[in-house]
């Protein structure tokens, strides 16, 4: 049983300041990204979401403080 789509970021959440829908895709060093995931990545920021991959802490920090 999935309870999310296909796709679905490793991490979700938001942005207590303001409320933004954060979503992001982990991935070590050299990592593939599936096509569903970047499907899901690109909906997301067309509707306005900090969304994107990270292979780092700082990377990720990097889409949350967008």
């Amino acid at each position: 049983m999935h309870l999310a789509p296909t796709g679905t970021p490793d991490l979700c959440g938001y942005r207590l300041s303001d409320g933004r829908a954060v979503f992001i895709e982990v991935k070590r060093a050299g990592g593939k990204i599936r096509p569903e995931q970047a499907a899901f990545i690109a909906k997301a920021q067309a509707a306005g979401a900090l969304a994107g991959f990270a292979t780092s802490v700082g990377e990720a920090m990097g889409i949350i403080n967008r």
